[in-house]
């Protein structure tokens, strides 16, 4: 069997020429599927293992009773066909071929392995979220020109715009995927409070593990449900007009906090304390605190809102 580079259509085991795996900053001409994925066994490791002296070879090995493994294995073919010829993609059934994977030194699947000019360049245990996936590549490629949004971009898209429904099915999707990354969670919880759908939210959030309940990102979250149920809604803010008193400020704060709109928040309960530092029996600095424990005392903004804190008090 030849190996053939899709980017020339020449074989890639019949020539060590000039053409190296730094080529992957030109641009690429669409390939199929075919052209770029080969299925793994003793008749042609050898030569894919040799392929790579020319062009990167990333290994992913499976089992195909796992449906973690069948999860990566749909995101690498089509990373590896977006990717146009960047890379080549070997797939190893580790049960039909276990002296394959013992050599390679397989110990749990599914494993991905980057092979570049014969050696191992690295490699990752798990199903990855693509997201995931991608940042991993992108350690050693170039991004294709017009990469589609991934499923991530798509829901954060969905929430900016305001269609929580939508973010919150995207995630769903995911979490169905990939059941113990535990981001997914959090996020989903993000979209059922912007849905309005806060006991749902907290429900999620009380149900993950010890330690992701009380990371900074599930923290944060359950700021805005606590925020989300103190604040106006965003027709009684609306309603406010061009109120600029210490109370139409401080429910603004609110409802930005409420939002996920933490550095707007912030720093509008910090001008408020500028302002009126009486202001509802110090309410502006007393919230601050609040946010700040619910953020985390190693998220980004509590360290910088805190040093302004600070200033502003000594």
């Amino acid at each position: 069997m030849q190996i053939i580079d899709p980017r020339s259509g020449k074989p890639l085991t019949a020539d060590t020429g000039s053409t190296t795996a730094t080529d992957s900053n030109a641009e690429r001409a669409p390939v199929r599927p075919e052209e770029v994925i080969i299925e793994l066994d003793a008749g042609n490791i050898q030569q894919v293992l040799e392929a790579s002296m020319q062009v990167p070879v990333l290994l992913g090995c499976y089992s195909p009773a796992d449906s973690s493994c069948r999860t990566l294995l749909a995101v690498l073919e089509k990373l590896v066909v977006e990717y146009a010829g960047a890379f080549l993609l070997g797939k190893l059934n580790v049960e039909a071929n276990p002296e394959i994977s013992a050599q390679l030194g397989v110990r749990a699947v599914p494993d991905v392995k980057l092979v570049s000019q014969g050696g191992l360049v690295d490699n990752f245990q798990g199903a990855l979220p693509e997201k995931e996936v991608r940042e991993w590549l992108g350690r050693y490629f170039p991004a294709p020109a017009e990469a589609p949004e991934s499923p991530e971009e798509q829901a954060e898209a969905a929430l900016e715009q305001g269609d929580a429904a939508t973010a919150r099915e995207i995630y769903q999707s995911l979490i169905t995927q990939y059941p113990e990354y535990y981001a997914y969670q959090v996020a989903l919880a993000r979209a059922l409070v912007a849905e309005g759908r806060s006991d749902e939210a907290r429900s999620v959030l009380d149900n993950l593990p010890p330690e992701e309940r009380d990371a900074p990102a599930a923290r944060g979250v359950r700021a805005s449900i606590e925020f989300s149920e103190r604040a106006l809604s965003s027709e009684d803010i609306a309603a406010l007009g061009e109120r600029n008193d210490s109370e139409a400020q401080f429910q603004r704060a609110l409802r930005q906090v409420a939002d996920g709109q933490y550095d707007a928040g912030l720093e509008a309960l910090l001008t408020l304390m500028k302002q009126d530092r009486a202001y509802n029996d110090d309410a502006a600095r007393k919230t601050l605190l609040q946010v700040f424990d619910a953020l985390g005392a190693d998220h980004p903004l509590t360290v910088a809102y805190r040093r302004k804190l600070f200033a502003l008090l000594y």
